[in-house]
């Protein structure tokens, strides 16, 4: 049997296909954080040419280049959906001009300790997005 029918055009299966349970509070919580951190990242990266992260995904054993604006969208439809979309890569991105969300959070991190050093008595203090991993 064809999976097209002339009358109702093609069948793409049931229509109410169950959607992903939602975030508890703490997973919300989580991505609330990474989008803050992205922020941080992209104002202090983004000026010095970095494009964005770099992701290793689990499921085809390879590197994903997202922008800015595009990690930005997964995460904001990851607390809208929970779960995201597929998206096209960039074409051909240059690895170079992007950074995984680890150098990132320790570029930040140095910057932070930085400024810190400059204020009166800011010395000794933990980077704002050191992690305790």
């Amino acid at each position: 049997m064809s999976s097209w029918d002339d009358a109702s055009g093609p069948d793409f299966g049931p229509a109410d296909q169950p959607g992903p349970p939602p975030l508890t509070m703490e997973e919300r919580a989580g991505v609330l954080d990474d989008l803050a951190e992205l922020e941080v990242f992209r104002t202090l990266l983004e000026p010095t040419g970095i494009k964005g992260i770099v992701v290793d995904c689990p499921d085809c054993d390879a590197e994903h280049h997202v922008d800015w604006a595009l990690m930005q969208a997964n995460l904001r439809q990851l607390l809208e959906e929970g779960q995201t979309g597929r998206h096209e890569p960039p074409f051909d991105p240059d690895p170079d001009d992007y950074v995984s969300w680890d150098y990132a959070s320790g570029y930040a991190d140095g910057i932070a300790a930085m400024a810190e050093r400059e204020e009166p008595g800011g010395e000794g203090r933990a980077g704002k997005h050191a992690r305790e991993d």
